[in-house]
């Protein structure tokens, strides 16, 4: 890593840490106003920031990067009045209580539970510039101040949000808009010195592939630094034998209506007992969303996540079990833990696959699509956490993101 590089991501760290204490003590009224600031100003600058993202899709196209990576780079005109949406959305959510009385001690004495902002929050992203307003709207909400780091190709469009939307949005409410920096390099070396600073910025969001992720926890452990990683996706879905037939076909195309997402159907599961009778079904749904089933025998992992396969991107692997116990063990033992669902008519079945599957998210006769924070819980998310010890996990938004303290204060008060 050069030390420019190093510098360059240091130097956000410290302005947004700086700038941290006027979001720490803004108003419920001042926070709510910003983000309601930030959704108009997406939609009088709509040209400009369209303009920015047409000149990354461009020049990405002409680099080589595949039609689904494309599709996560491109602001259309819906998807920028969704993101508008979303931020008024926030703005109407409830704000975390401050603080919540616990007990009563002796001596006159008691006990509350406060809940205090992180102070500064990183984030790490690739080629998905909405990413920058739902992270910069979930850090305004809960009061931190944040660095993010997006990739080269979403560069541009990033830089116009923060410039025309998220800054000025800030300076209208009174909140210094140095709360929330963009690192303007494009070296990747600039998410590992994101990821290499505990003092200024504690925690790290990751999202993007499995692998880099992966990485970039590991050197953010090393420096003492607390990282939400989403590293792994794909959703799961397992054919009962007592499964309805209608509702497994819409399961299948409601769980592919976009490929180059983390929640997407990626391994489907049939039991052998009803595997002959319902995959004409199966075949016509996926053929209807373009998508190609990968049978055995697979020459790759069945957990394999097409949704990082450029080449590959619109498949889904395809295979057989013999009972509930043998699909919920291939999902939790060879795919990321993010979502499984079972197809079934049979409560006492889902019950079992429920009580078995230790992943993220579990569903019965719905989606995996379901598992976002703004679909399952109403606001925009950071990303979903697959961690398996206590903390924040699944779809991680602004409810999420602080530290508590406990007080002990005279009874009275």
């Amino acid at each position: 890593m050069t030390d420019e590089v190093a510098k360059a991501v240091e130097e956000c760290a410290r302005a947004a840490k700086h700038a941290a204490p006027s979001l720490a003590t803004a108003a419920d009224t001042a926070i709510d106003a910003a983000l309601n600031a930030m959704a108009d100003r997406l939609l009088t600058h709509r040209e400009e920031i369209l303009a920015a993202n047409e000149a990354d899709v461009a020049r990405s196209r002409a680099d080589g990067m595949s039609a689904g990576l494309l599709d996560r780079l491109t602001i259309t005109e819906e998807r920028l009045t969704g993101m508008a949406d979303q931020l008024r959305l926030l703005a109407r959510a409830p704000h975390q209580e401050r603080s919540a009385d616990v007990s009563t001690l002796d001596g006159g004495l008691k006990l509350v539970e406060r809940r205090r902002p992180v102070g500064v929050i990183g984030a790490n992203y690739e080629a998905r510039p909405n990413v920058t307003v739902d992270v910069a709207s979930q850090l305004v909400k809960s009061r931190n101040a944040g660095v993010l780091r997006t990739g080269a190709a979403a560069l541009g469009s990033a830089q116009r949000l923060i410039e025309v939307v998220v800054a000025p949005a800030l300076t209208e409410a009174g909140i210094d808009p140095a709360a929330v920096q963009l690192v303007p390099r494009t070296e990747r070396e600039a998410a590992a010195a994101l990821v290499r600073l505990p003092d200024l910025v504690p925690l790290v969001i990751l999202r993007g592939s499995g692998d880099s992720t992966r990485a970039l926890a590991r050197e953010g452990a090393t420096h003492g630094v607390r990282t939400l990683a989403h590293a792994d996706g794909g959703g799961v879905l397992y054919v009962d034998e007592a499964a309805d037939a209608d509702t497994v076909a819409s399961l299948v195309r409601g769980s592919l209506d976009r490929l180059g997402v983390c929640n997407r159907l990626n391994l489907l599961l049939v039991h052998t007992a009803v595997h002959d009778r319902l995959w004409p079904i199966i075949a016509e749904a996926l053929d209807g969303r373009d998508v190609t089933p990968s049978l055995a025998p697979h020459d790759h992992a069945l957990g394999y996540e097409w949704a990082l396969d450029s080449d590959r991107e619109a498949t889904v692997t395809v295979a057989t079990v013999g009972s509930l116990t043998e699909a919920v063990t291939i999902a939790n033992e060879q795919t990321s833990g993010l979502a499984a669902g079972i197809a079934t008519e049979d409560s006492a079945a889902a019950e079992a696959f429920f009580d078995a599957y230790q992943g993220t998210g579990v569903f019965w006769n719905a989606p995996t699509r379901l598992l976002d924070g703004f679909k399952l819980l109403g606001v925009p998310e950071t990303g979903i956490n697959l961690d398996r010890v206590p903390g924040p996990r699944g779809p991680v938004t602004y409810t999420d993101l602080y530290v508590r303290q406990y007080a002990v204060l005279p009874a009275s008060r």
